[in-house]
């Protein structure tokens, strides 16, 4: 599982790192509706919450599927304006120009996202012209609540004064909190982004991605990026760029922009608590996997305590060598064991640094 990126053709001045500051207010307004996924701003989202105007708070729940259950590629327009190589814009209000350069079906069909209706990564209908996608896109919508049917059915009927809603509301949290929060972080993007864009020239698009996360690998024979997350996807950048876009108030959150037609986007965390190397999906998978079986959550048990012998284990656990050494095997391959010779024995033992990592690296893994 992961989300495939095809540079073919792309050229490194092509390539840009910038920040976007209607991108992280997308993320504020999602830590601020999810501080669970976000324990390293606790006081920041205190501080805000308990200043935040009961009305605005109010505005800020009517909608906020748009940036608590998915990210919503509105707060990205830049990459969805037609030649997919605009830059964001320097100032929230530079960006709430380029939303307003969307259509109105790239509007719809990107507020409708959490519905899960339209073809993400492949095109089709819309629900402004197709009486099915349409009925399908409420009836989706319906399921997830009559909050998020009531805005279906707004948005379906008048998309522009949703619009003007929408600008208007991202203007008043900007003048609430946000630009506050953005001239202290300008800073950091700063940094980052020379830091990035001189990877770039220097070193290339492989140290760069590397910079970025380790989930995110390059493979430069087939001029492929791939991004390591629970779910598939696939775009190209065809006549496009390819944009690296930061984010201070992100982690774990690593997003990949795929949508069909638009400009792809890494969007990544920056002064992240991000561990050196945390293992891949399919590592991670295999780590759980291992520790399920209810033999070797027992031979853990020893493990944890001291290193022992195949044959110590086998008498232990009432069990043949043989059995031991496959359960053994499986911990290894996983990674959950260190081994060390002592004369003519082996001895095994549980890395307890990789077991006790495993629930961050859990929600790291399926929040990325």
């Amino acid at each position: 599982m992961s989300v495939h990126i095809d540079i073919a053709g792309l050229r490194p001045e092509e390539i840009a790192v910038v920040p976007s500051p209607l991108a992280e207010l997308g993320m504020a307004l999602h830590a601020l509706s999810e501080p669970g996924h976000h324990p390293g701003l606790q006081g920041w989202v205190t501080g805000v919450t308990a200043r935040l105007d009961p009305h605005l708070a109010d505005r800020m729940c009517e909608a906020d599927f748009l940036w608590r259950t998915t990210f919503s590629d509105l707060f990205m327009p830049f990459a969805g304006v037609p030649g997919r190589r605009t830059l964001p814009g320097a100032t929230l209000a530079e960006e709430l120009d380029l939303l307003d350069k969307l259509t109105d079906e790239q509007f719809v069909d990107a507020a409708l996202e959490f519905t899960c209706a339209l073809g993400y990564d492949s095109g089709g209908p819309t629900a402004l012209s197709d009486p099915e996608v349409r009925r399908r896109t409420l009836e989706l919508a319906a399921a997830r609540g009559p909050q998020q049917l009531r805005f279906s059915e707004r948005l379906l009927a008048d998309p522009p004064r949703i619009r003007a809603w929408l600008r208007q509301f991202l203007r008043d949290c900007d003048e609430t909190f946000f630009a506050e929060t953005w001239s202290r972080l300008r800073h950091q993007f700063a940094a980052d982004t020379r830091h990035k864009t001189d990877l770039l020239r220097r070193k290339g698009l492989a140290d760069a991605l590397a910079a970025v996360s380790p989930a995110v690998t390059l493979d430069a024979a087939a001029a492929h990026i791939t991004v390591d997350k629970l779910g598939e996807g696939r775009t190209a950048t065809g006549d496009g760029g390819l944009l690296l876009v930061p984010t201070s108030l992100g982690w774990p959150h690593l997003a990949v922009l795929h949508r069909y037609g638009w400009q792809p986007v890494l969007h990544y965390p920056v002064g992240s608590p991000e561990l050196a190397a945390p293992p891949t999906l399919e590592q991670l998978a295999l780590r759980m996997t291992a520790l399920s079986h209810p033999v070797r959550m027992r031979m853990c048990r020893h493990l944890a305590r001291s290193a022992y012998t195949t044959g110590e284990l086998a008498q232990v656990h009432g069990m043949t060598a043989p059995e031991i050494s496959r359960h053994l095997a499986v911990l290894k391959k996983a990674g959950l064991l260190t081994t060390r010779r002592r004369g003519r024995y082996v001895l095994h033992q549980l890395d307890v640094t990789v077991v006790a990592r495993l629930g961050s690296e859990f929600l790291e893994g399926i929040l990325r």
